[in-house]
């Protein structure tokens, strides 16, 4: 029985660790050691911080919202926005005054703790952004988001 040829790859490339979603793959583990690594020292996970990133900007976010927003399921961000309250960085209702959606805030705490890890966050960013040259910035934004936009489709 002849064998079917090996279907050709979208693009050249000498092997699969040279392919877009490979090296996509590896520079997200990288960033996500970096961030683990500086955020450990402040006690808080991704998902915390990117929760109270997005808290500062839109304050008032539902679970399911959040969840959406730092890429995890809404049980997972529900255990992040408990781990948050517990610790005393944020706040919500105990009952929703509509629906289930119970709205969270950053309390003062929470935005201290927030402004003391920014600038260890805002430091792995840096490193990323010096390994590519200054004019090709924008280009790599547009094209990111234009890669995750053809694959939410």
């Amino acid at each position: 029985m002849p064998q079917n040829p090996a279907p050709e790859p979208p693009h050249p490339a000498k092997d699969v660790t040279h392919h877009v979603g490979y090296l996509l793959k590896r520079a997200q583990a990288a960033l996500r050691g970096a961030m683990d690594k500086v955020l450990r020292e402040h006690r808080l996970t991704v998902p915390q911080y990117a929760t109270l990133e997005l808290l500062a900007l839109h304050p008032g976010m539902s679970n399911a919202d959040l969840a959406r927003a730092t890429f995890v399921t809404r049980q997972s961000g529900n255990v992040v926005l408990r781990g948050l309250q517990d610790a005393g960085l944020i706040t919500r209702p105990a009952t929703a005054d509509h629906g289930r959606a119970r709205p969270a805030h950053l309390t003062e705490e929470g935005h201290a703790r927030l402004t003391a890890v920014q600038a260890a966050v805002y430091g792995v960013e840096q490193r990323m952004a010096e390994a590519i040259p200054p004019q090709r910035i924008a280009a790599l934004l547009a094209d990111l988001d234009h890669i995750a936009a053809a694959l939410e489709e």
